[in-house]
């Protein structure tokens, strides 16, 4: 727990010390300003971080958060961080049964393997050019509303002219995205695939008239502008121990197991009082950037607290003694689990499973999706491991909001992981458990967390990985220039609840940090 020395009084302090609040301290260091980070818990990181959850077992696992798409190649080259991303060649595999045959649908090792595998399905040429139109439109959007990110909020008119294509401003930021995946696509499982990316910790209909979905699906869509989702080498440590050190090494200083609990303001400077194991202690500043969600700002700052956003996730990770072997004998296993192997996601089955859930039910087949981090990136298993072909899962479930888990979250957990796990078996010609490695303890290797979990371990309010509802990426009445100004003059929010946050991208870091620097 590093302490506070010299200087009581900065020219900001950041309160917590996540991915986003290390690239804004990374960005003011550099510029020569005096930073303080603030970080309650005994290591930065917050939500990116990699840790070794099984006993006694030397596998490194992105706990939470595990791909990268949104995080700007301008904040890796503005701040010098030494960071690799790997991309996979497989996009996605879908298991299915068709005419009592186990088939499914890969889609990536190239245009002609993917195109012949939409034939074997489908029959036909007919959703494979569909597949090429829709994401052919969605990689145009991408290429011009990526770039917006790192820069001032434009306004939604803005915006629009920039896209230049009114067929996609429709089909992503006016109607329900289920209008344009059923105008698109007629394969049930096809239009299941579409729509996953609008679920991913969304508890929303297709036709939900609010747009959540949409707004989900977009930021799953424009990532580097391409949409492609890629392994960070080492885990997702890798970066946040890479914006740690890079903040340091400008001169930041980063102080765990110290807990921000107040802060006041005049409108020109301001107090932040912290909390360590030793007393309370207070640090001044001219500006204050919460990493931390909105909840937490407007207890900070006195203020009412605004509802939390529900969570909707079940997320576990697994450490394997090998893969298992499928049901479909056409594919390989280390294609299939490279890339996103989606399990009880087709398009009536994740109708399905939102209308049980919306009735306070637990879907009767969970819909969930699994990929291998190991196959991409071996650097995140010991040696040992490794060379004995020991794999690791993540699956991350949708359609289960945090209110199912209220009434027993321990019992409720174990019983939606039984059934999950039931549905990927079902296309297994294996059992999953008898591919489980053990601990050091003679456990199993899987953990499970429910949206109630990360409220608890990482103070997600209502569990949820966005912090709060994902927004337009415009500006909108009271969302300032950068989208992280607050009511409050020179207290900025920097988290993945500011305007364009959301998911690993440092995108809030780093427009907090111009929001300072040009103030």
């Amino acid at each position: 727990m590093p302490a506070i020395e010299g200087t009581r009084s900065y020219d900001a302090v950041i309160v917590g010390g996540g991915h986003n609040g290390l690239v804004a301290a990374a960005y003011l260091a550099r510029a020569g300003r005096s930073v303080l980070v603030l970080e309650r818990l005994g290591h930065t990181g917050g939500a990116a971080v990699s840790t070794r959850p099984f006993a006694g077992v030397d596998a490194r696992l992105s706990r939470y958060s595990y791909l990268v798409s949104l995080l700007p190649d301008k904040i890796v080259r503005d701040l010098g961080l030494r960071f690799e991303v790997r991309g996979r060649t497989i996009s996605s595999y879908t298991p299915t049964e068709r005419g009592g045959r186990a088939t499914g649908l890969l889609v990536g090792g190239g245009e002609r393997r993917t195109r012949e595998a939409f034939a074997r399905l489908t029959g036909g040429e007919r959703e494979y050019a569909a597949w090429q139109r829709f994401y052919g439109m969605t990689s145009r959007v991408a290429e011009r509303v990526f770039p917006t990110l790192t820069e001032p909020l434009p306004d939604r008119e803005d915006l629009r002219r920039r896209i230049d294509d009114e067929t996609a401003w429709r089909a992503l930021f006016e109607e329900p995205i289920g209008v344009a995946v059923e105008e698109n696509f007629t394969d049930d499982l096809v239009r299941g695939v579409v729509l996953t990316d609008a679920l991913i910790g969304t508890f929303a209909d297709a036709h939900d008239p609010g747009l959540a979905q949409n707004r989900c699906f977009l930021y799953h869509v424009i990532g580097g502008g391409t949409g492609a989702w890629d392994v960070p080498v080492g885990g997702m440590g890798a970066l946040t121990d890479a914006l740690a050190a890079a903040a340091r090494t400008a001169g930041a200083v980063i102080a765990t197991g110290h807990e921000a609990v107040r802060v006041e303001t005049d409108g020109k400077t301001a107090e932040v009082t912290y909390r360590t194991a030793d007393g309370e202690g207070v640090a001044a500043a001219r500006h204050v950037l919460v990493n931390a969600s909105p909840q937490e700002l407007a207890h900070l700052m006195g203020d009412p607290s605004p509802e939390p956003a529900e969570g909707a996730q079940l997320k576990v990770n697994m450490l394997l003694t090998r893969l298992p072997r499928l049901r479909d004998d056409s594919v390989d296993p280390r294609e299939t689990f490279a890339g996103t192997f989606h399990i009880a996601e087709g398009y009536r089955q994740l109708a399905t499973a939102h209308a049980q859930a919306a009735a306070g039910e637990l879907p009767a087949a969970p819909p969930s999706e699994i990929y291998c981090h190991s196959l991409t990136d071996p650097t995140i298993l010991g040696p040992d491991l490794a060379g004995r072909g020991y794999q690791t899962l993540t699956l991350f479930g949708l359609h289960t909001p945090a209110r199912l888990f209220a009434r027993d979250n321990d019992a409720v957990r174990d019983e939606l992981l039984r059934s999950t796990l039931a549905q990927l078996d079902a296309h297994l010609a294996e059992p999953l458990a008898d591919c489980l490695a053990t601990d050091a303890d003679g456990r199993p290797c899987i953990e499970a967390k429910t949206p109630l979990d990360l409220e608890r371990d990482l103070r997600l309010p209502g569990g949820n990985i966005f912090h709060r509802a994902l927004s337009w990426p415009y500006a909108q009445e009271g969302t300032g220039r950068w989208g992280v100004e607050t009511r409050h003059p020179g207290v900025l929010l920097c988290g993945a609840g500011a305007v364009r946050g959301g998911g690993v991208s440092g995108v809030p870091g780093h427009n907090a940090a111009m929001a300072v620097l040009q103030a």
